[in-house]
């Protein structure tokens, strides 16, 4: 897969990862850059093409690929993190982390993998596809969803040679992490990890140490990640 000269689509475009995907397309000579997000007034990057588009609604996931029928390059970024809990959580909110990463993401594959062919995928992920937290229940569980979803979709578009990467990160320093106190990657360092992974044909891009750490722990007694109290 070679970005100079692919054409893409980039969800959640107007700020933190997706911002930064949008610019390095275009920097790496991406011949047309679909920024979409739900408000596209607010995407203001020389060079990209503003599309709206709410993932979480399949008629405008519809109207999204009646315009954009030209993509070889999805990127799959949109997010939402509502710091739900899963037992004493408000349902609404649980629901509406899947509906965004899981269904969302699905609804955005399907609708677009027919054009793809020789094309690529890219699914931003999360090192909480592997682990959990208290007080993140809801979007570990929509990340690790949505990570055996690019598993699965990764089979089945095998046989058209569809290229789909899943790329893991932990905190990175975005509006949708302000709220974290620990170590934050540098977005344009994931970005361009993700970008170099795609070019490689890599099917997983673990992009900073965090990630890699609770990788490794999968295949340990999970007694010693987990403290219970």
């Amino acid at each position: 897969m070679q970005i100079n000269g692919a054409v893409a689509l980039v969800t959640g475009a107007n700020r933190g990862l997706g911002r930064h995907f949008t610019q390095q397309l275009l920097e790496r000579g991406a011949t047309k850059v679909y920024a979409t997000a739900r408000r596209p007034e607010l995407i203001d990057i020389p060079g990209a093409e503003p599309l709206r588009l709410d993932i979480t609604d399949p008629s405008s996931i519809a109207a999204a690929a009646e315009i954009a029928t030209d993509v070889t390059l999805l990127i799959n970024n949109a997010g939402v993190s509502t710091n739900a809990k899963l037992v004493t959580g408000d349902l609404d909110k649980i629901r509406l982390e899947l509906d965004t990463h899981f269904w969302g993401t699905l609804g955005m594959i399907r609708a677009f993998a027919p054009r793809l062919g020789g094309g690529a995928i890219l699914n931003v992920l999360s090192a909480l596809s592997w682990f959990n937290i208290d007080g993140a229940g809801a979007y570990g569980v929509a990340k690790a969803a949505a990570w055996n979803l690019t598993n699965g979709v990764r089979l089945e578009l095998a046989a058209q040679k569809t290229l789909v990467t899943g790329l893991h990160l932990g905190a990175a320093d975005t509006d949708m992490m302000a709220g974290y106190q620990g170590p934050k990657a540098d977005p344009a360092v994931i970005v361009r990890a993700a970008l170099d992974g795609v070019e490689q044909n890599l099917i997983e891009v673990v992009a900073d140490e965090w990630s890699a750490t609770v990788k490794a722990s999968l295949a340990a007694d999970p007694s010693k990640f987990y403290t219970l109290g």
